[in-house]
């Protein structure tokens, strides 16, 4: 069983109902739910394209997937994920857009949020010590023959290859589409999406997620609010 530190809007967030209709799952519940009707697009191809995304559930990763190490415990990362959240500011991202990511789709920030960035930097260096050791069979998944020098140096420090100047924030909404579709269903996820993305996406908690079993799909664990009591909205 692995846990990650994520990014995702809250339970009932117009954004976080939308990714679920798209991917077919909803992060919170574990609960598959129904594909959208799409005009040009079946619903075995949106399940097709949504395999990869609907296991790890729509959220944006800030620390990668990580077993716990021996000597650590779950009550005492949700106690320090607490104590941790409880420190940073919430804050806001102006504006998530559909974006080609590599092969894929998803959203990211319209402009780089450099808040995002270093809640993601502070989270990675903060949590290590709870991170197990990556196995070889772990490591030879992410390929580390691709991977650029700072990349492999990354990830046999922390964990993983895309951190700290690595680092981009997005919320994965499709695995690889094939050129051929790509066009097509990027015009199907911004007329889709389009009235989930039209306000500001609140930061406000940091979810711990958790692996149903052994390569099982990711849920939410529990939501952490960011920020001293006394300051917090609720959401």
């Amino acid at each position: 069983m692995r846990y990650a530190i994520c990014f995702t809007p809250s339970a009932s967030d117009p954004l976080t109902l939308a990714a679920a209709n798209w991917l077919g799952r909803n992060v919170y519940s574990g609960e598959m739910v129904d594909p959208p009707a799409v005009r040009g697009l079946g619903i075995h191809e949106i399940a097709f394209y949504t395999a990869v995304p609907r296991r790890y559930g729509f959220m944006g990763l800030l620390k990668a997937p990580f077993r716990l190490a021996d000597d650590m415990s779950e009550a005492g990362l949700l106690r320090e994920l607490m104590r941790f959240s409880g420190s940073v500011a919430p804050f806001e991202i102006p504006r998530l857009e559909v974006a080609r990511l590599g092969g894929a789709l998803g959203l990211v920030p319209s402009t780089p949020s450099q808040q995002m960035h270093f809640l993601a930097a502070s989270l990675v260096q903060a949590f290590d010590h709870y991170r197990a050791p990556l196995s070889e069979a772990e490591i030879e998944r992410i390929d580390p023959d691709g991977l650029s020098a700072t990349q492999f140096a990354n990830l046999h420090r922390w964990g993983h290859p895309h951190v700290m100047d690595e680092f981009r924030f997005q919320m994965m909404l499709t695995g690889t589409v094939s050129p051929s579709d790509m066009p097509r269903i990027e015009r199907v996820l911004r007329d889709f999406f389009e009235p989930a993305l039209a306000a500001p996406v609140p930061v406000s908690n940091i979810a711990l997620m958790m692996e149903d079993g052994s390569g099982g799909p990711f849920r939410v664990h529990s939501l952490h609010p960011m920020g001293k009591v006394s300051a917090r909205k609720i959401a």
